[in-house]
């Protein structure tokens, strides 16, 4: 890590006076073989699965022969995971509902067969080997923790009530290692929790290395890194060589290399103007100006600039993640402020509230709005579709916080994922959350997808909702927008539920004023408000 050692330009950098913490080398992942994949259904359907063969007598007919199989989940991602690998073996599953959500009580989707040949094959995937493989092991854990584990207060473990699994689970975790130890409880169905010791480094060597599917159980947001080993700076040299760094200095609670990943940005094709791709290079390499703020001030003394209203974040976040270790927005908004131009930020981070100070001032001499990007408030399709952001709630407590400080903000409602975010319920649910985040307005745009955005979509999508892919080839055949009717529809919907919710009825608490002195220097027209540019901006 290298920065400027001295001056106002000073940047954070190694020294000799540091000392080193972290988690060690993480595991390699398993191996996409059978064998994981026998294991993983092993752990899977023993956990949390039903299978039965009954035989019902009737009256004056012939008995009936009934087989079941079936395995219902909250999480999506084991579900489809699961219901993979059991094609892969031969047992082709449906999907069906098994709880539809009411109150505070989520959907429950899952997957059945009812065919002899099928429950027979099911049956055959849960016999216990008796040698089991690595892999059959790796896969086992994998499966057994998104059925029955947890991880939450910084505890790993995994209940059942089988003493057989229990047995299994011990033999799994001892052949890599982990040290463990096993609880009883008092309850009368003699549950057992394992609990995997070691802290942090084993609960990461654990998800590493089996990989479980469940994005929820496997965040470590809030967990404080603790290093075992005495590790100081001795002496520094340069590589000549470009390495990535994990940020863990940010709110997100993520681990992002070399800044911020804006997965589905349609900025991404801007990458190919400097020889770089729209994929990879996208998702690791960000490009600093380092001297922004020098020739913005030199901009705005010029004798031709007419004061325009400056609109940030309209390509890529100003507040990303590099923008924590160059804090270059701060020499900005003070060259604004001094010069009195009234501007915009558009963000989806939350880091904008360490600038709360200068935008208040700013304010107070010019024309000042912000806005937040949410797009939806479903927190699995955050984890899934938008890695290395804050999540949607956070976004609304900034949104929240600007207007308590008396500077406007509004949510761009962006970007509105058809069949996956565009349903009346949770449109609903987003507009709800964007008005009781206090926000002064709401801008829904739907999703549009740009070259560069488009194929980093697509192969999501893929991977994630395959069923979902001919539906989005047939919505985005001509081109990068959807259909104009469709997103009439959608934005009437939105702009039907804003009224509804009373979405800007609050407003900031504390509107400031222009001073005399700095109101000769302010454009007569004002900014343009994001509402009514939608196709300004698509941001994931």
């Amino acid at each position: 890590m290298t920065g400027r050692e001295h001056g106002a330009s000073r940047r954070p950098h190694l020294t000799v006076n540091n000392k080193l913490m972290g988690t060690g080398r993480f595991a390699s992942p398993p191996r996409d073989t059978p064998d994981y994949r026998r294991g993983y259904l092993c752990g899977m359907i023993r956990g949390d699965g039903h299978l039965g063969s009954y035989t019902y007598p009737r009256p004056g007919r012939v008995r009936s022969d009934v087989h079941r199989f079936r395995l219902a989940l909250v999480d999506l991602e084991a579900l489809r995971r699961s219901r993979a690998y059991l094609m892969d073996a031969g047992v082709a599953t449906t999907e069906f509902v098994f709880q539809a959500a009411s109150g505070e009580r989520k959907r429950v989707s899952g997957i059945r067969a009812s065919s002899l040949p099928a429950v027979t094959a099911a049956r055959d995937i849960v016999v216990w080997p008796v040698s089991p493989s690595d892999d059959w092991a790796r896969g086992f854990l994998a499966g057994l923790f998104d059925a029955e584990g947890s991880y939450s207060c910084r505890i790993l473990r995994i209940a059942n009530t089988d003493p057989a699994i229990i047995r299994e689970i011990c033999s799994c975790l001892r052949r890599f290692g982990f040290r463990f130890v096993v609880e009883s409880t008092d309850r009368a169905n003699g549950l057992k929790y394992v609990r995997l010791l070691g802290g942090l480094r084993e609960h990461l060597r654990f998800f590493h290395g089996v990989d479980p599917v469940i994005t929820r159980k496997r965040s470590i947001e809030g967990v404080a890194i603790k290093g075992t080993a005495r590790l100081g700076i001795v002496s520094i040299e340069r590589l000549g060589v470009d390495l990535p760094m994990f940020d863990i200095t940010t709110s997100t609670g993520d681990f992002i290399a070399d800044g911020v990943v804006s997965h589905n940005c349609f900025a991404r094709k801007t990458h190919t103007y400097l020889d770089l791709d729209a994929g990879q290079d996208f998702n690791s390499r960000v490009v600093v100006k380092v001297n922004a703020a020098e020739l913005l001030r030199k901009e705005l003394a010029a004798r031709s600039w007419r004061s325009e209203h400056i609109a940030m974040g309209t390509n890529v976040d100003c507040y990303q993640r590099a923008e924590g270790r160059y804090r270059l927005m701060r020499g900005i908004l003070e060259a604004l402020r001094d010069a009195a131009n009234p501007f915009s930020i558009l963000t989806k981070g939350s880091l904008i509230l360490r600038d709360l100070d200068l935008l208040q001032q700013a304010a107070e001499v010019t024309d000042v709005g912000t806005n937040v990007s949410v797009g939806f408030v479903d927190r699995e399709l955050w984890r899934s579709v938008e890695p290395g952001t804050p999540s949607p709630q956070k976004r609304l407590e900034v949104c929240r916080t600007l207007n308590d400080a008396g500077i406007r903000c509004g949510v761009l409602m962006a970007p509105i994922l058809p069949f996956l975010t565009d349903s009346p319920s949770q449109l609903a649910a987003g507009v709800k959350a964007i008005a009781e985040a206090g926000a002064t307005h709401v801008a829904p745009i739907v999703l549009h997808l740009r070259p560069g955005a488009r194929e980093w979509f697509t192969a999501w999508l893929a991977e994630n909702h395959p069923e979902l892919v001919p539906r989005f080839e047939r919505l985005y055949r001509r081109g990068s927008y959807a259909p104009k009717a469709y997103q009439e529809e959608v934005t009437g919907r939105v702009h039907d539920l804003a009224i509804r919710f009373g979405v800007g009825r609050a407003g900031p608490k504390d509107t400031r004023r222009i001073s005399s002195g700095s109101a000769q220097r302010r454009p007569s027209n004002t900014a343009p408000r994001l509402e009514d540019a939608p196709e300004q901006i698509a941001l994931l």
